[in-house]
């Protein structure tokens, strides 16, 4: 099925105040197929100007019927989201891989991860409580946990169906009203989204969803004085502008900026169930994952054999269109192809590479195609060590001990997760009490997503934690009441 024969909304209208309408910009933005590089369609282009009125349409909502309805009935609306998107999960998942270039495998757990965010937050949306304290006599102290008020969400290609849900789920679970900027290469599934919002009955307002450029739209949305919170994932360099827009207007900013993420394999692992996970953690949306395992730290006593069985799986990975269902899919576009490209060359001139995988030869040449390339014995110092290059790209490098694998590990500027193989219980307790990192794994990486898992980085890696109970109370702010009665 082709992908305009899909969609059944309008991905030229951006979604105001409950309503599809044409933004203000004349021309589109193309939408591309990152399989076989050709146009199959386009969505609008909005200005500051559209942004604005998604703002207001946005406080008109936390003003009125979103911001009145309890907590309970929130719920209830994202619940019926939920089971929509479940419904309609074969069709987004076509949209996501027609639109990111992701197998269709993935895209469907991507749709269903969706749901799991929207059912999470539903049930979580009455559960966020405050607290009493105890103070002096005659005092009542007590919290409450409430809505920022308007909240503005920028969204990244790689998963967007994904972040929107943990974004913008948690957001409207804690009753916040949402303007979401999708990435200009990816913003057909949050268009979607918009239309199964309005059928699930949102109120609106409550959900805005405005296309464009970043230079024009997300710009425009960071210095916004009608936006109270801020939620971005993308690059370091972007969250930097972001966070000082914000700055500005005094609000406060999630940041999920990437990641250089290790494993670490010790000489007592069992490598048979490990090796898959080792090579998957990179290898996943063709290594275009903020949280992509791309450093493999081994002992020097196994470094030999861990090399030649990841060297052969390597050889077996597959690149293809996305409809195909290869274990990877093209890159997102030709500007990141180019980027990783780069890369690789790099590599080749100044590394060892221990295995590469292979693509099709059925693929279209028009493709934004990059085989999967593993480079042995890298310098922990080296570019390819240090540099988040979000493709399928990964190195390995070896170390001693407990103490030379956390020097490797920590010395990047980056800390979003790692993953630590080992038997020994007492290492797998020191080795994640030290990790510079946002999430560790012990003998598994990822959990499968982990909706309920609090995630976020420290270092360039950002701020703030998205996931589980933890993205709510980011989405709130507390307030403290004290009462003098005698």
């Amino acid at each position: 099925m082709q992908l305009r024969e899909t969609l059944w909304f309008d991905p030229t209208m951006m979604f105001v105040g409950g309503h599809w309408q044409k933004p203000g910009c004349d021309g589109l933005i193309p939408v591309e197929d990152p399989s076989t590089g050709e146009q199959v369609g386009a969505i609008g282009r909005a200005s500051g100007q559209d942004v604005d009125l998604a703002v207001q349409a946005a406080e008109t909502a936390r003003a009125g019927d979103w911001g009145r309805m309890a907590a309970a009935e929130r719920g209830r609306v994202l619940a019926r989201m939920s089971q929509i998107v479940l419904a309609r999960a074969e069709d987004l998942a076509l949209i996501e891989s027609g639109d990111v270039g992701k197998p269709m495998n993935q895209a469907r757990n991507d749709a269903v991860a969706l749901a799991r965010y929207l059912e999470f937050y539903a049930g979580a949306a009455d559960k966020l409580h405050g607290t009493t304290i105890p103070y002096q006599p005659g005092f009542t102290v007590y919290t409450l946990r409430e809505p920022h008020g308007v909240t503005g969400h920028i969204i990244p290609w790689n998963y967007p169906m994904q972040i929107l849900g943990r974004s913008v789920g948690a957001a409207l679970a804690m009753g916040n009203a949402c303007v979401l900027k999708p990435a200009e290469d990816a913003s057909l599934s949050s268009l979607a989204f918009a239309a199964i919002a309005e059928e699930a009955g949102l109120p609106a307002g409550a959900l805005n969803v405005v296309t464009g450029y970043g230079a024009e739209v997300g710009a425009a949305l960071s210095v916004h004085p009608g936006v109270h919170h801020l939620s971005f994932t993308g690059s370091v360099a972007t969250g930097r502008r972001i966070q000082a827009a914000a700055a500005g207007n005094v609000v406060p900013v999630t940041l999920e900026l990437g990641g250089k993420s290790p494993h670490i394999v010790f000489d007592d692992v069992d490598l048979e169930p490990a090796l898959p996970v080792l090579v998957g953690a990179c290898m996943q949306a063709a290594g275009q994952t903020c949280s992509a395992a791309s450093r493999v730290l081994v002992q020097r006593g196994i470094y030999s054999d861990v090399r030649d069985r990841m060297a052969d799986i390597y050889a077996r990975l597959e690149v293809g269109p996305a409809a195909e269902n290869c274990d990877l899919g093209p890159l997102v576009s030709a500007k990141q192809k180019r980027i990783v490209a780069e890369y690789i060359e790099l590599g080749r001139r100044e590394l060892a590479v221990a295995a590469e995988g292979r693509i099709r030869d059925d693929a279209p040449a028009g493709g934004h195609y990059v085989a999967p390339i593993l480079f042995a014995d890298v310098p922990p110092d080296h570019r390819l060590a240090q540099e988040e290059i979000f493709g399928p790209v990964q190195v390995l490098i070896p170390f001693d001990d407990e103490e030379d694998a956390i020097r490797i590990a920590n010395g990047t500027e980056y800390g979003l997760v790692a993953g630590v193989w080992t038997r020994d219980g007492g290492r797998q307790m020191r080795m994640a009490r030290r990790l510079d990192a946002g999430q560790v794994f012990i003998n598994n990486y990822g959990a499968g997503g982990g909706v309920e898992l609090p995630f976020g980085g420290v270092g360039r890696s950002g701020h703030g934690r998205e996931k589980g109970f933890e993205a709510l109370y980011g989405f709130s702010r507390l307030k403290t009441v004290t009462a003098l009665h005698g």
